[in-house]
């Protein structure tokens, strides 16, 4: 199976670079619309903003859902401190001391962007010594430092800043001549990248899928939302997450995880042996694990009371909702079960 990895990469690259924390994913889901459009298939747009692609296949009346999400960790102004700098309110999981020292990009609501950088109140030793080591990192005891000439809280209002702007974090993604890609937010534009590699060698290999398919972007899972909008004839939901990969994991960055159970849920145990028989059958590494503080879309759904049958698969990933790490091998393992899933 001859996946188009450059294909893939370029596009993982290219969305990685587009903002998208999630409740201001616009730009995200424009660009992936494209996407679609390069394949000639019609969009839909949910009310909340999530959008799907649809391709025909040989049942219709049995139909499959796929879905990603584009939308990613971030951080949203809570207050403007009295010394000008910023206070912030966590979008999704982020443990404070993964974003220290990072650079941050704000965008106010007139569309106006600024850079600034996350650090600890108390982040020089030369300064505060010890309390540096020991203080606590979280919401109450982090800021933003803006790269503008401020000092007070009216010299930041003045540049258009305010409470509710979005901050995103620079995301610093390079792939290693082995193969290794480092990047915040492979979860989940790894996986995005992933289902468009496997829908161009579909396109390009003319297969038929056994079923009508709906590629969906999902734009809230950050926030555990789900995915609701689902169209009615929808027997089967496949949701694209990563395999988180450590202490007590399985997931190994070069493979495709199939997700058994997690935090919310066991999964469906038809659905997973159909892909682990899928994976033996098609020659593609994968490891089956058991996920910790994890949901997927297809999970989280289902606990909201929508009825299809759900499993999840996505690329071992190292070091998630911090700086993550996956290999090149475990996206394309990704592609090629996604493609066996759908054609098989």
């Amino acid at each position: 199976m001859n996946i188009n990895m450059q294909y893939v990469t370029d596009l993982m690259i290219d969305i990685l670079a587009i903002p998208s924390p999630g409740g201001d994913t616009y730009d995200g889901i424009e660009r992936l619309r494209k996407e679609f459009e390069t394949f000639g298939i019609d969009v839909k747009t949910t009310n909340k903003g999530a959008i799907i692609g649809t391709v025909a296949g040989e049942d219709d009346e049995k139909q499959v859902l796929i879905a990603a999400h584009v939308d990613t960790l971030g951080a949203i102004v809570k207050e403007i401190k009295p010394n000008g700098r910023l206070k912030l309110s966590s979008i999704g999981g982020i443990a404070w001391g993964s974003v220290e020292g990072e650079n941050v990009t704000i965008k106010t609501i007139d569309g106006e962007k600024y850079t600034g950088t996350v650090l600890p109140e108390k982040a020089s030793i030369h300064i505060h010594s010890d309390e540096t080591t020991l203080m606590v990192r979280n919401e109450d005891t982090m800021e933003v430092r803006l790269d503008e000439d401020v000092r007070t809280a009216e010299d930041t209002e003045k540049l258009g800043i305010s409470v509710g702007d979005f901050v995103s974090f620079d995301v610093r993604t390079v792939i290693t001549d082995k193969g290794y890609v480092k990047s915040r937010y492979l979860d989940d534009k790894a996986c995005v990248a992933a289902m468009f590699g496997a829908l161009k060698y579909i396109k390009e290999n003319n297969l038929t899928l056994k079923h009508t398919t709906h590629f969906f972007i999902s734009n809230y899972e950050e926030m555990g939302h789900g995915v609701t909008a689902i169209p009615e004839k929808t027997a089967e939901f496949l949701a694209l997450d990563i395999g988180t990969v450590g202490k007590g994991h399985t997931s190994d960055e070069r493979c495709v995880t199939i997700v058994a159970k997690d935090s919310r849920t066991p999964y469906d145990f038809a659905f997973k042996k159909k892909l682990v028989n899928l994976a033996k059958e098609s020659g593609i590494d994968y490891k089956v694990d058991v996920h910790y503080r994890y949901g997927s879309d297809a999970s989280l759904s289902m606990m909201q009371g929508v009825d299809t049958n759900f499993a999840c698969i996505g690329p071992g990933v190292d070091a998630t909702h911090h700086y993550e790490r996956t290999h090149l091998d475990g996206i394309l393992n990704n592609a090629k079960l996604i493609v066996a899933y759908l054609t098989k």
